[in-house]
């Protein structure tokens, strides 16, 4: 995400990292740079111009001109500043009353809104320990109705059936009603959308926010759509009280400009980022990790809760013994560490969030399509048990078999296996070394984790 902001804005301070000395003149240079690179991601003008003035402030005093690393330090600025325009830091839900919490979703059509109902849905099921129920308010399109229900037993909360003879005031009043009764902690409606603001929609979702007073009204927004994101949640925003918004589609928002004003031109903080179709794409919108993103400085904070949140600490903990008591690892564990991978996105998912991915060339970047791990695991569920245990045993005639049941050729078949030679003797080391025969390991896993250089799946 935000690739061509990252770049360009990455490419503009690295000319300034090098320097000994930063003066007003090279500075005002940079951030004529900056200010383009940001109009040119669909930011939205009112937020360039405050965003610029706040570095340009603290760029010219000695904060910058008097540091020993003036370079380092203007970095910092920009990345502090691009966070506050952001919101700062994360804001939560306020579920601190008395049950149930009421959250109305609203937005227009296409935006992602029931699909971010059940996202919603599942994060405070896992995460906040909630008893949720859902309920579709969308009596203009009954598939709303049947996508949320199918949602919901997807996600495992309760969901509340509607349907489109009825009023959106009367389904919300009933589902509340219910919650008390079954002791339900937060309800989730969901709204009609439409294809652009008209007089008609606000008029009902006001009617319908006036009946049920939610403690939440949370305003759902395609990221893809830029500056228009901030535009229309603006306009939600003057004709409903938003406690916060939802930027969905974020993966594929490449500009980066909707990340960057919604907060500011709503003046309401962005509460969640949508990413993916899977149930469990919704992430707590971090001002300072997005920055620490669009600088290509990484989101290792992100990574590593992915990490526990995402791999199976049972298999980690069975691996880990296995391999300190020096037993071999075989093409089974390797085939249950790329799972976990591909759990956490994959390689794109792991690449997003590690600093230094805005200096990959675009044609090596390029060649990662998302598809590498499935193909990879695909070759190893073409192998026999005894293959799997015993990968020694893959002759020539052997591979080819394996190849033509996954779908690959021979020479993907012998990638594979190479890699899972550089595995193993990586673990093996670890068993003989411990941690520094672990570091000595990976010396030799460059090509596994280095930009597949030599993967083309």
């Amino acid at each position: 995400m935000f690739e061509s902001l990252t770049q360009r804005l990455t490419g503009t301070i690295d000319r300034l990292r090098g320097r000994g000395r930063l003066t007003e003149e090279n500075i005002s240079d940079a951030l004529r740079e900056v200010r383009v690179a940001l109009l040119e991601a669909d930011v939205a003008l009112p937020v360039v111009i405050e965003l610029i003035r706040r570095i340009k402030e603290r760029a010219v005093g000695q904060e910058v001109l008097a540091s020993l690393t003036p370079g380092q330090s203007l970095i910092k600025i920009v990345k502090d500043e691009m966070t506050a325009v952001m919101g700062s830091e994360a804001s939560q839900l306020n579920l601190n009353v008395p049950a149930p919490a009421v959250i109305l979703m609203a937005g227009l059509q296409g935006a992602g809104k029931t699909t971010t109902v059940g996202k919603l849905g599942k994060f405070l099921k896992e995460k906040h320990r909630k008893k949720v129920l859902v309920v579709s308010a969308d009596v203009y399109r009954p598939a709303a109705i049947a996508q949320l229900e199918t949602l919901a037993k997807q996600v495992g909360v309760e969901f509340f059936p509607s349907s489109t003879d009825q009023s959106p005031i009367a389904i919300a009043r009933a589902a509340i009603e219910h919650a008390r009764k079954t002791y339900a902690d937060v309800v989730l409606v969901d709204t009609a959308g439409r294809l652009a603001i008209d007089t008609a929609m606000m008029a009902e979702i006001k009617a319908l926010h006036a009946a049920i007073d939610p403690v939440e009204t949370l305003f759902v927004v395609d990221a893809m759509t830029g500056q228009d994101a901030a535009n229309t949640a603006k306009a939600f925003r003057e004709a409903l009280p938003l406690t916060g918004v939802v930027l969905t589609k974020l993966d594929g928002d490449a500009r980066g400009g909707a990340a960057l004003s919604v907060r500011y031109i709503t003046e309401r903080p962005v509460k969640f980022v949508g990413i993916g179709e899977k149930p469990d794409g919704l992430d707590v919108f971090h001002p300072d990790r997005i920055a620490g993103r669009i600088l290509d400085m990484g989101d290792v904070l992100s990574l590593v809760e992915e990490v526990h949140d995402k791999v199976d600490k049972e298999k980690a903990a069975k691996l880990a013994d296995k391999v300190a008591k020096g037993k071999k690892f075989n093409l089974n564990d390797m085939r249950d560490q790329l799972e976990q991978m591909q759990n956490m996105g994959g390689l794109h998912g792991l690449m997003d969030k590690l600093p230094g991915m805005g200096k990959i060339p675009d044609n090596v970047k390029g060649q990662i399509s998302g598809k590498e791990v499935p193909r990879m695991i695909a070759i190893i569920n073409s192998m026999t048990e005894k293959e799997r245990r015993n990968p020694g045993i893959l002759n020539g005639s052997r591979r080819k078999r394996v190849a033509l049941g996954s779908g690959q050729t021979p020479a993907d078949v012998n990638r594979l296996l190479k890699q899972y030679q550089q595995m193993e003797t990586m673990m093996a080391k670890f068993s003989g070394g411990g941690m520094k025969g672990l570091m000595r390991g990976m010396k030799g896993m460059n090509s596994l984790m280095g930009m597949r250089g030599k993967m083309p799946f």
